[in-house]
């Protein structure tokens, strides 16, 4: 499997900022039909992420994003194998990873685009062990 991050990853990722609210965070997945964001400061480097299952129906709409946010994001390069990101989602049990280019966010990278992988044909699992060359010895 040669695939890199970059041929699957989602380009066009929305991001937030940690002062933005909870509510503007429900509006902004819900418009773009997705189920988290990355949160980025300044200069565009993740320093966490929000899916739905952190926005519970009791937050109050204007607590500020940075109170909720999971603040270790996993990240992966863009150049990366995708088995890279594939052992990262398998190893910490999460369904994304952050990518990122010089440290900014560039894409997003979920489970479901790896399966995208196994339904396209692009990646193909290994045969079975191919058997000894080697003769084993009889024993008279």
């Amino acid at each position: 499997m040669n695939a890199k991050v970059a041929d699957l990853m989602t380009e066009s990722v929305v991001t937030t900022q940690p002062h933005v609210t909870v509510e503007h965070v429900r509006q902004m997945l819900e418009r773009n039909g997705i189920s988290a964001i990355p949160v980025v400061d300044s200069d565009g480097a993740p320093v966490g992420i929000v899916s739905t299952t952190d926005l519970v129906p009791s937050l109050k709409p204007g607590t500020p994003i940075r109170l909720i946010m999971t603040e270790k994001v996993y990240t992966v390069p863009q150049y990366d194998d995708v088995s890279t990101a594939a052992r990262i989602m398998r190893n910490h049990k999460i369904h994304r990873v952050v990518v990122t280019h010089e440290k900014r966010v560039v894409g997003i990278l979920s489970a479901f685009d790896l399966l995208e992988l196994v339904e396209n044909h692009r990646f193909v699992a290994k045969g079975q062990p191919t058997p000894s060359s080697k003769r084993s010895a009889k024993k008279s």
